[in-house]
């Protein structure tokens, strides 16, 4: 935005980029009009409705989500569970000011705590 370039603009480039692949949706999306923007659209539906605007292609209609981003039942498996985590990264990574935007290092080691609940969640499925 006409600053200097740092990695907070990486790290929010980052965030959206989240957001687009588990929504299926574009921040130039004709929805995202007026004051709806992607990170807006997100974030309201963070917790309790992240199954709802999941990408179809993730087939998560079926789940519900607790604060947690945990499933509370029913649904596609595991997998899903874990959306409303992932998406409340993009939502803290995609954050209007720099400085609240979350740390590269917290990211990744949020997305591995991500992947390796799913791992061991897929591991003891197959015990």
């Amino acid at each position: 935005m006409g600053k200097e370039v740092s990695t907070f603009g990486d790290v929010y480039s980052y965030g959206v980029v989240l957001m687009e692949l588990f929504t299926g949706k574009r921040p130039t999306d004709s929805m995202f009009t007026g004051e709806l923007s992607l990170r807006d659209y997100v974030k309201a539906a963070l917790p309790d409705r992240a199954a709802e605007i999941a990408d179809p292609w993730f087939n998560f209609e079926n789940e519900a989500f607790d604060q947690n981003g945990q499933s509370s039942g029913g649904g596609t498996g595991n997998a899903g569970k874990w959306l409303g985590s992932v998406l409340g990264i993009g939502v803290a990574c995609s954050a209007d000011s720099p400085i609240e935007r979350m740390k590269i290092g917290d990211v990744l080691r949020e997305l591995h705590n991500v992947r390796n609940r799913l791992v061991g969640d897929h591991r003891r499925r197959r015990a």
